[in-house]
């Protein structure tokens, strides 16, 4: 069972950046397909970005030339480094797992971020 553990929010000014952390334990980092979803008050939870176990990347189109998902084994994290922020980048950012055989996935406790405009 693999853990998440999240950092690295906060608030920024438009035009500002930030990069997200999502460090992972109890697991064989490297096998695990990866993410981060955000969820704004009063809208459904998406999918920002995501890496597969074999570095393969995918992005949301509001995030897409923005952002970046990478992962360091030796740290066994992901990280989301987001530039070019705007105030609709504002939510709660969550950190997923998905276990390599069992396709379980784990959530991380989430981290706020908040963009001013």
């Amino acid at each position: 069972q693999v853990q998440l553990v999240e950092s690295g929010g906060g608030l920024v000014q438009a035009g500002g950046s930030l990069r997200l952390s999502c460090a992972a334990s109890g697991s064989t980092f490297s096998n695990n397909a990866m993410g981060w979803y955000r969820q704004a008050p009063g809208k459904q939870r998406e999918l920002v970005a995501a890496i597969s176990s074999g570095g393969r990347t995918n992005y949301a189109d509001s995030v897409k030339g923005r952002s970046t998902i990478f992962r360091d084994s030796a740290k066994s994290t992901v990280y989301l480094q987001m530039n070019s922020l705007k105030a609709e980048d504002t939510a709660a950012y969550y950190c997923y797992a998905d276990h390599p055989s069992s396709g379980w996935r784990t959530w991380g406790q989430g981290t706020q971020v908040t963009v001013s405009s």
